[in-house]
């Protein structure tokens, strides 16, 4: 095929930005505006497009030579025509690469990897090659894979041929030598169709298309919203039809028949009662009431009633300084225990209902008459950054459940954030898309749980429970062969990349040297030092970073990456073939997969990329201007969907009445490999069932990292809808609500909702949209999009801001190179400059917690959140079980509390719109890690006391001891209650008080010390990632919680155990030897120096590893520690009887 050139040129969109840039005062983009398409085939050759030839190419007037008076209705479409479809075949075979000053350029990949690829969806797909000489292309196919063969004698040619052939060669096919039936390619391409389908109206933009439908039901929103009528009561299928299925149209006053004139009303769909899809369920009374008394008056009367004990008792002038001691760390506590008690005052329960959710959405009904989905896209999101630190089988098995999520396939897009740009991720994740062709079909026809491949065939339930199938068992036979062939390749994916990299890295020296040969004939020729670069399964540089790094591949600095790995799904479902041409019978089964995507944002070295965040903003962008999916959920690489219907679950919360209020719904995190005592707390079950079904009751939870349904429209910064009507400030009880603006009360709603500020009258300037979202027009296009299919249905009077049924049953548009050209565009390293990316736009910069912050700013902004538990596990993921692991997972957390107290995210300077318990929780999540200091000051009271000889008070009388024994019950009767109401067991509280002891005495006090650093000398914090295990059979389940790995986080807690253990031998020996025993000094100080040692249990024993086998420095710090303290008390204290003048008493040195 002769190859195609065109002139580069500066695309329509990049020109239109620059020129808005220079009206708004802000510099055009770099001089990367000049972007240039590039197709590379495996023999080497490049076919350069430029942005503006394709967009000639595709959206001629050619491809659009009649018009259509049928508006859109959701049963008739415009349908995409086979031009697109191939265009899509075109695009997910293709790697696309671009970022600063560089081409964006796609590769046209003949293969991803190295095994084969089958389903039609995929890129690299085996599909038939272009019989053209000297093309090598693949001819082109439909939805199924099946070859589209446009002449009789079956001459396979590829998309580019063909249309040189029909613009250039007259129409004869170069087969056969007869001229095609249909010259013209537009009428050509019709015959191929199995539908009647209609293309998109000419003259119109792909952007205005998609807004079509939203504009065209703005006058009934506006008439739903003012009361007037509810719509659903007037639009049902009626006996007329137009076009291709029923459609009514609005009037003035009401809605008329297709075909009479009389207004109607549809007498069954008024007396259907109105569902909602979600249920508060309040604690009972019989429980919390006890609990909220308890609450209210046991830490504060506590603190009291121990100050009258130790001042009813005989005051103890020689330890005043431990009393003093003791009285301010007790005052701490009680400070510190009331911010962590008042938000846990109002926790509720929720539940939902997901047969209304089917019912509403995805049940024929008068504003769906066909039946279609009418649920919002979600955009799932996975991000990675070492594939040795996470191993490629577990970011591919999460991969997996995803995509075999019980969610409409067409609604569903996953991308995968490499942000360490690794070859390795890469092809693993063209495994897993390559093994999804079997997985996922075999998950909805069996409905298997959990559709994680590695969870699912370690149960050791009977897996033939409720299966119904005859062939389940030996379907899941061949599944799990395959599955272990899987595995085997992932696993050898390292060493096969190296040794294919290596083998081509020997054939291009052996080139250079032949080629120094010619040269230099008779000279000696001298070795040749080549690069050494990491290969792609094509036979093609891997853009990415190199197993050598070399300059633009390295992890810091190499190019951005897009490729689609599985294109969109069809619209309609895509049944598979039977078990005679097949591993197992999918006749009967749907074998679409969802839209999978491969991201790898340009990192260059220079900028901060503020690590996890900036890689989730960039995800947001990208996926904004491929799928815009109206919703986003945030997964880490090793937290799989347990639940194939979490997605659902979350769904409820968001489409349901008021549901447009909400910008999240976190779900618990719940965990596997963890040891059976759960030694450190790794389960965190105190927080995750306690905490936050607390805060649910008030604004909501927090935003805790990874398993969490967000808003689009709610990380874009905008507030949420009715702001100033749910939040009238923070003194309204005592001055009233203020008036609304009559300007913007007389506003449509749909008008509103995408609002910034802080008063109502500041409405989103699209004119400034560049600078705080950057200058991507089809990004800036797509908000109002996200914004309105985001909406709850409008099927009740009282849903404002509410969509019309069906709106969401059109088809997604299909993708284009231009359209993933803007993608890199959006994930280049530069494009957050002079923006609010980070600031005020996406995920937050600014702290290794940022998901607390970006949590924080969306309550503060008015919105609220909700924590959904399901009955089954939503997500399950794994944790660090070994100590030190832990104990840095727990700095990094204490640590980022620490940057928020000292940053303009502090509780104390939330807006008015943040209720008064929610700030307070907010404020405990900075405060918590200063605890340590008072928590390590009280560790060591005890050993003082005994030490000395002293105690807080002189003599422990009954009062004090009456005092201090209802103090004790007390707290327990509120942790028996709170362990009742949360539904954890009493086991796990312990556990969490024993590592809150262990991490306040080591990570806290490390992190407020950091923290201390960063703000008043500026050093920053890194911090390295958390190694995720791959599940190696052949290894012990709890190998990792047995491994003692030094590190100097646990020189506190070491230094506290020694220093009780010396003093309670210390006060033993005083009080025996002594003329006059004081033996109540000596219980006090015993039994407060046992309570931290309780405390300190799980860390000593984890210092002895296996078998009692501890490291030597271990023993060495202890005894320098040990010999240490010894020295300094009895050189501050000596023996009575010796020479005072002589430091250390009548100790001295041989």
């Amino acid at each position: 095929m002769a190859s195609k050139s065109f002139k580069a040129s500066i695309s329509d969109l990049s020109t239109a930005s620059d020129v808005l840039d220079s009206q708004n005062g802000k510099p055009p983009l770099p001089p990367q505006a000049r972007v240039t398409f590039a197709r590379r085939t495996s023999s080497g050759r490049y076919v350069n497009f430029s942005r503006d030839d394709l967009d000639s190419e595709l959206g001629s007037s050619d491809y659009l030579n009649y018009t259509v008076h049928i508006p859109p209705t959701p049963d008739n479409q415009p349908s995409n025509p086979v031009s697109q479809k191939v265009e899509e075949q075109y695009v997910s075979s293709s790697l696309f690469t671009g970022g600063y000053n560089s081409i964006t350029r796609a590769h046209l990949m003949d293969k991803v990897i190295d095994s084969d690829a089958n389903h039609p969806q995929m890129a690299g797909v085996k599909g038939s090659s272009c019989a053209i000489n000297g093309c090598d292309g693949k001819a082109m196919s439909d939805e199924r894979g099946n070859d589209i063969l446009p002449c009789e004698c079956d001459f396979k040619i590829c998309r580019d041929c063909y249309i040189d052939v029909l613009k250039t060669g007259e129409g004869i096919c170069p087969g056969c030598k007869e001229q095609y039936k249909t010259t013209d390619l537009n009428e050509a391409l019709e015959n191929w169709r199995s539908l009647p389908q209609l293309p998109p109206p000419s003259g119109m933009s792909k952007m205005e298309r998609r807004l079509s439908l939203m504009k065209s039901s703005k006058s009934f929103l506006m008439r739903n919203q003012t009361g007037d009528f509810d719509h659903n009561r007037w639009l049902f299928e009626t006996k007329g039809t137009y076009g291709y299925g029923n459609a009514i149209w609005p009037k003035d006053d009401g809605f008329e028949n297709g075909k009479d004139d009389d207004i109607v009303e549809p007498s069954e769909f008024m007396n259907k009662p109105w569902r909602p899809l979600t249920r508060k369920l309040k604690i009972p009374a019989a429980i919390i009431s006890p609990y909220r008394y308890n609450a209210s008056n046991c830490r504060p009367n506590g603190s009291s009633w121990v100050l009258l004990g130790m001042e009813s008792s005989p005051s103890n002038n020689d330890a005043i300084w431990l009393w003093g001691m003791s009285i301010v760390c007790e005052i701490w506590f009680a400070f510190s225990w009331i911010l962590d008690q008042l938000p846990k005052l109002c926790p509720v329960n929720r539940a939902t209902d997901l047969n209304v959710l089917k019912d509403k959405f995805e049940t024929p009904n008068p504003g769906n008459p066909m039946g279609k989905s009418d649920l919002p896209g979600v955009d799932v999101f996975v991000s990675t950054a070492d594939p040795e630190k996470e191993p490629p089988l577990v970011t591919a098995n999460t991969i997996l459940s995803i995509l075999a999520a019980d969610y409409p396939v067409e609604k569903l897009a996953c991308y995968v954030s490499d942000d360490g740009g690794a070859l390795l991720t890469f092809e693993a994740m063209a495994e897993a898309a390559s093994f999804a062709n079997m997985w996922v079909p075999f998950c909805r026809k069996h409905k298997i749980e959990p559709r994680n491949p590695e969870s699912y065939f370690n149960l050791k339930k009977d897996p033939t429970k409720n299966k119904v199938l005859s062939d389940f068992v030996k379907d899941r036979r061949r599944v799990k062969r395959e599955y272990d062939e899987f595995k085997v390749r992932i696993n050898s994916l390292p060493d096969s990349i190296r040794r294919r990299s290596d083998a081509y890295h020997a054939r291009e020296e052996l080139i250079a040297m032949k080629e120094q040969r010619l040269k230099k004939e008779d000279e000696p020729v001298e070795a040749v030092k080549i690069k050494k670069a990491t290969w792609m399964a094509d036979g093609t540089h891997w853009p990415g970073t190199w197993l050598t790094p070399a300059a633009d591949h390295s992890k810091g600095d190499h190019a951005g990456i897009i490729q689609v790995m599985l294109k969109p799904p069809s619209d309609e479902p895509l049944r598979g073939i039977g078990e005679e041409y097949s591993v197992i019978d999918l006749s009967n089964v749907d074998i679409r997969l969802p839209m999978l995507v491969y991201v790898s944002r340009e990192k260059r070295p220079g900028y901060d990329h503020n690590k996890k965040a900036g890689a989730m903003n960039a995800l947001v962008r990208a996926s904004a201007i491929m799928s815009n999916g109206p919703f986003i959920l945030n997964l880490d690489c090793d937290h799989y969907i347990y639940n194939s219907q979490a997605m659902r679950e979350g769904m409820c919360f968001m489409m349901d009445r008021g549901g447009d209020r909400i910008c999240y719904v976190q779900f618990p995190q719940r965990f596997e490999g963890i040891d059976p005592s759960d030694r450190y707390a790794n389960r965190n079950t105190v927080f995750f069932d306690g905490n936050m079904r607390a805060l649910d009751g008030l604004q909501g939870p927090v935003y805790v990292g990874t398993g969490c349904l967000f808003r689009r429209i709610a990380l874009y910064g905008f507030d949420p809808p009715r702001a100033k009507e749910h939040s009238a400030g923070f003194c309204s009880c005592c001055f009233g609500h203020r008036k609304k603006h009559a300007g913007i009360a007389n506003t449509p709603e749909e008008n509103r909702a995408l609002r910034m500020g802080d008063s109502d009258d500041e409405e989103m300037n699209l004119s400034l949209a560049p600078k705080m979202f950057g200058n991507s027009n089809l990004l800036i296009d797509s908000i109002p999009v996200a914004e309105f299919q985001g909406r709850p249905l409008a099927d009740h009077p009282s849903v404002k801001n509410g969509r019309l049924p069906g709106a969401l049953t059109i088809p997604r548009e299909p993708l284009d190179a231009s359209t993933i050209a803007e993608a890199i565009s959006v994930i280049s390293c530069w494009y957050e400059d002079k923006t609010e990316w980070g600031q005020r736009v996406g995920w937050i910069y600014g702290s290794v917690t940022e998901d607390v912050v970006t949590g924080y700013r969306m309550h503060n902004r008015g919105w609220k959140s909700v924590y959904c538990i399901t009955k089954r596990d939503a997500f399950r993921g794994t944790a660090p079980i070994n100590l030190t692991d832990r104990l840095h997972q727990v700095l990094r957390w204490a640590t980022g509390s620490v940057e928020i107290f000292f940053s303009r995210n502090n509780a104390f300077l939330a807006s008015s719109r943040m209720k008064v318990l929610q700030r307070i929780a907010y404020l405990n999540v900075g405060i918590y890690p200063f605890t340590s200091v008072f928590l390590i000051v009280y560790c060591f009271l005890p050993a003082l006391s005994l030490f000395s000889g002293q105690f807080i008070v002189q003599t422990l009388n009954v009062t004090f001891l009456i005092y201090l024994l209802i103090i004790t019950i007390t707290l327990c009767a509120l942790a028996v209650l709170e362990v009742k109401w949360s539904g954890i067991e009493l086991e796990e509280w312990w556990r969490n008080e024993q590592f809150w002891l262990i991490g306040g005495t080591s990570a806290h006090l490390a992190a407020v010390f950091q923290g201390l650093l960063k703000v008043i000398a500026g050093v920053e914090i890194s911090f390295t990632l958390t190694s995720k295990s791959a599940g190696d059979e052949d290894e012990d389940d709890f190998a990792d919680l047995y491994m003692v790995k030094w590190t100097s986080l646990m020189i506190p807690p070491i230094v506290i155990t020694m220093v009780n253990l010396i003093a309670i031998a210390v006060g033993v020996s005083r009080t025996i030897y002594s003329v006059i025993p004081q033996w109540s000094r000596l219980l006090g100080g015993v039994f407060f120096s046992f309570w931290v040692l309780a405390h300190l249990y799980p860390f000593a024993k984890g210092l002895m590893g296996r078998r009692g086998r501890t490291p030597t420095i271990v023993y060495v710090w202890s005894g320098l520690i040990a010999i240490t303290i010894s020295l300094l008390w009895v050189a501050i204290n000596p023996p009575s009887g010796a020479n005072q003048n002589q430091i250390g008493g009548s100790f001295q040195f041989p």
